[in-house]
């Protein structure tokens, strides 16, 4: 084998969105020069969308193929043996200047009949929220399908969704079916299965100013797949202490636990059955591996292949990452 593994950064693909906004660039020092930027995909296997690693002897490499030349030692025998040369997850940093659509996104089975794709279970860790910045998630008291059905086509939509204030250090888990949207004012980082299937619901009939032309609405794909079911909460609770393991979201799609760093702490993943992706969402951490120090600023990403077990993570002041495998 003429390269071995190391922890990997790949090229963002920077994508334009009508909502998007210039925080990816301001606040995550991002480097674009494109105007509504709105989301930045760290790590990504979507068909036409694959990033690039862009360090070491795999510069150049995209997923599938270090999929292709490493196997278990890339993605863990786990994962393998569940995905094949699929990669799992879509990994994103978004902006939003302005509201998002009303959406919702199929589960596995409706996905891969209609679009040859998986499911999109998500889930929203707020890096950054504006003043009284809002999500809409979920439902404000269970409906069904006349009642919502009358509400999108009087533009009544938002009476029945639950919105709430958000700040940094939110976190939502946005299963398939779920409605939902980001708010103006919020910078988040989202963790995906690999999907960029979308059932847009309402779009506030907007023009998009790259078309000039308004967005093309799903309303008919949506309402197989929505779960009009009102919950409690929906927001997760997890813990912050300092240099542990806090369990953020724990789901059948992916793991993410959430660590608030100062000062030197070791992971050990010889637990694990699978790579992991870090996410710098504040502060500024260092990585140590095999003597070797690989930078994770604010707003930077890095996978760590299944075969490495053991890595160093150094922060100087409270640093927060989000640790994801599956």
């Amino acid at each position: 084998m003429k390269n071995s593994l190391y922890p990997l950064y790949f090229q963002p693909i920077f994508q334009y969105r009508m909502w998007g906004g210039n925080k990816l660039k301001t606040v995550l020092n991002k480097d674009y020069d494109a105007e509504n930027i709105g989301e930045s995909w760290e790590i990504s296997d979507v068909k036409g969308e694959e990033t690039k690693v862009i360090n070491g002897g795999l510069k150049g490499y995209t997923l599938k193929q270090l999929i292709t030349e490493f196997g278990v030692d890339f993605l863990g025998q786990h994962v393998l043996d569940k995905f094949g040369e699929e990669f799992p997850l879509l990994i994103k940093y978004i902006d939003a200047k302005t509201p998002l659509s009303i959406q919702v996104h199929p589960h596995d089975a409706i996905a891969k009949e209609r679009h040859d794709s998986f499911g999109k279970n998500e889930m929203w860790y707020v890096m950054d929220a504006d003043e009284n910045a809002e999500i809409i998630v979920g439902f404000d008291k269970s409906t069904n399908k006349d009642t919502y059905s009358k509400a999108l086509a009087n533009g009544e939509i938002l009476e029945l969704l639950n919105t709430e204030y958000t700040k940094a250090g939110d976190t939502f888990y946005i299963p398939t079916g779920r409605v939902h949207a980001i708010g103006a004012g919020v910078l988040l980082a989202e963790i995906q299965q690999t999907s960029d299937v979308t059932y847009r619901i309402y779009d506030y009939n907007r023009v998009d100013k790259a078309t000039g032309k308004t967005r093309d609405l799903h309303t008919e794909q949506a309402l197989d797949v929505i779960d009009f079911k009102a919950h409690d909460s929906y927001k997760t609770n997890y813990l912050r202490d300092v240099n542990k393991t806090n369990k953020l979201v724990h789901s059948p799609y992916f793991k993410t636990n959430f660590l608030n760093i100062k000062g030197e702490v070791s992971r050990d993943y010889s637990g694990l059955d699978s790579f992991v992706i870090l996410m710098c969402a504040k502060g500024n951490a260092t990585l140590t591996f095999d003597n070797k120090s690989y930078e994770l600023p604010k707003g930077n990403t890095i996978l760590i292949p299944a075969v490495l077990k053991n890595i160093i993570i150094n922060a100087d002041v409270y640093t927060e990452v989000l640790e994801i495998y599956i």
